[in-house]
């Protein structure tokens, strides 16, 4: 669960196995969500090191896809540290669209759920508080 104004999900794509499978399976996917402030920062090149934060500590918990078919099957790792974007790169995030070129455009914004009651799932962390 992102909770920040802004925050970036980076699923595994179900590498273990095809994606449907992996929806399925009680533990088939992992989502890496990742605190996104904006002010200055430099992506010169792509290599997804960039968007890691320096300091690696985390929440994890079981969940669910926060889009449909919202599969019951990602363990979800939220890394405490937030990264730092540029206004300019946060209009790059803000412009992506969930169709393809030939499709009319429907913009990537908003497409986040509302969050969830625990139901008896336990939230971890890999640091003390």
């Amino acid at each position: 669960m992102i909770t920040k104004e802004t925050g970036l999900t980076l699923p595994d794509g179900g590498t273990r196995m095809g994606s449907e499978e992996a929806a399925a399976a009680p533990d088939g996917l992992a989502v890496v969500g990742i605190f996104l402030e904006g002010t200055k920062a430099q992506f010169n090149s792509f290599n997804p090191k960039c968007l890691l934060p320096v300091n690696l500590q985390y929440w994890t918990y079981p969940g669910s896809l926060t889009t449909p078919p919202l599969s019951e099957s990602v363990t979800w790792i939220v890394l405490k540290e937030p990264i730092t974007i540029s206004e300019k790169q946060m209009e790059k995030f803000r412009s992506l669209l969930f169709t393809a070129e030939d499709d009319e455009k429907i913009r990537m914004v908003n497409n986040f759920r509302p969050p969830q009651p625990l139901k008896g799932r336990v939230v971890q962390a890999s640091f003390k508080s």
